[in-house]
């Protein structure tokens, strides 16, 4: 991955535009990593991957939320038979 710096950037916008298609560049101000410039069809693909993932926890969370409600389901039905058994009225 190519890195520049944000004097750099600004100074050679054409060729980091350019750059960035074929892979994706670092920006750094101060030495440090501040941004990513990525092509369009990367930024698509990041923004699909994200949304699948978004996707699948929220499946796991509608799995786990429905697991969670059939077990106190079964709990209150056993609870309401063993109930109904000992009941002294």
């Amino acid at each position: 991955m190519q890195v520049m710096s944000s004097v750099e950037a600004q100074n050679r916008f054409g060729q980091l535009i350019d750059a960035a298609q074929r892979e994706p560049v670092g920006i750094t101000r101060r030495g440090r990593p501040v941004a990513y410039i990525v092509s369009a069809q990367e930024m698509e693909e990041l923004l699909e991957a994200r949304r699948l993932r978004g996707d699948a926890q929220e499946s796991a969370h509608r799995r786990w939320a429905d697991a969670c409600a059939d077990g106190w389901n079964a709990l209150h039905d056993n609870i309401g038979s063993f109930a109904d058994e000992h009941s002294t009225l």
